[in-house]
């Protein structure tokens, strides 16, 4: 008996292949803007979009926190007018000249308007000078690429240049592969960045939020000062899927998650997104050494 397949000629099945393909970089929009429709993704209480704004982009029924942008983190978190961004003009190249990477940033770039996976600046909490870094996970997964690398550690040396703290947002699926070993070549890079502020007897603040992952956890997002982490924050290097795949046993259901580090001891602390500020400005008051002006 011969088996019917499904599906469709192969020409027909290559071919919605292709147009999903093509289609990709709308479904980093429609989880950029899925907030806007009104529905949380865990309870599925419908909220208006005034009510997530005024509630930090938090689900008031829930707790749930929606992912943000960096414009939206920087104007929760930095006083009024006080954000100046830096390295605003560096742009990502191919060096590996990898087939439609390029249009693939350009698509990205237009539809998050961002220029790559990170943020970076000088900002204020609460009147403390900080240097900011505050990563996209919209923008391509908030993957780690040359750029993405450069930016963090120029924000770090910033600090060291100005003898500011500093205070960074990871938000990122890990190294980006269209990169290869340019991309993994950021770990050593930011972390070397982490050891010229510790030098300068200068403060590092990690804030760890949904998802962080891979390089970017295995390099400067635990090497911070004081590292605090957003309520339900999936948090690692590899995934819970690939684990459980190599060892054959069953993960705890919470496992990776912000309250499991915290529990575990790998994180200081778990701050719910509308205490942030005054918890940052806190550690700031705490850890800054007062100007001899």
């Amino acid at each position: 008996m011969t088996r019917k397949r499904t599906g469709g000629s192969l020409l027909a099945r290559l071919q919605r292949r292709r147009t999903r393909r093509k289609a990709s970089p709308f479904l980093i929009r429609e989880r950029t803007l899925a907030r806007r429709k009104h529905q949380c993704p865990f309870c599925h209480r419908h909220i208006e979009e005034g009510e997530l704004e005024k509630n930090f982009f938090v689900c008031p029924e829930c707790s749930h926190h929606f992912r943000l942008s960096p414009r939206e983190r920087i104007r929760l978190l930095v006083d009024p007018d006080s954000f100046r961004e830096t390295d605003r003009e560096l742009t990502t190249l191919n060096p590996l000249d990898f087939p439609g990477y390029e249009e693939k940033i350009r698509r990205v770039m237009n539809i998050t308007e961002l220029g790559e996976a990170v943020v970076t600046g000088v900002g204020a909490i609460e009147g403390w000078e900080i240097s900011l870094a505050v990563m996209s996970f919209q923008f391509m997964g908030g993957s780690m690429g040359s750029v993405v690398g450069e930016k963090i550690a120029r924000a770090i040396l910033a600090g060291v240049r100005l003898q500011l703290p500093v205070v960074v947002f990871t938000a990122s699926g890990g190294a980006r592969m269209q990169e290869g070993i340019f991309s993994l070549m950021q770990m050593a890079k930011t972390a070397r960045a982490a050891g010229r502020l510790e030098e300068a007897g200068l403060p590092l603040f990690v804030v760890l939020t949904d998802p962080t992952m891979g390089g970017v956890t295995a390099s400067f997002g635990m090497l911070g000062d004081v590292t605090l982490a957003e309520p339900g924050a999936l948090i690692g290097f590899a995934g819970p899927r690939v684990l459980e795949g190599t060892i054959k046993e069953k993960l705890p259901d919470d496992f990776q998650r912000s309250e499991f580090l915290l529990h575990s001891g790998f994180i200081d602390r778990v701050v719910e997104r509308e205490k942030l500020r005054s918890v940052l400005a806190f550690l700031l008051k705490a850890h800054t050494r007062p100007r001899l002006d």
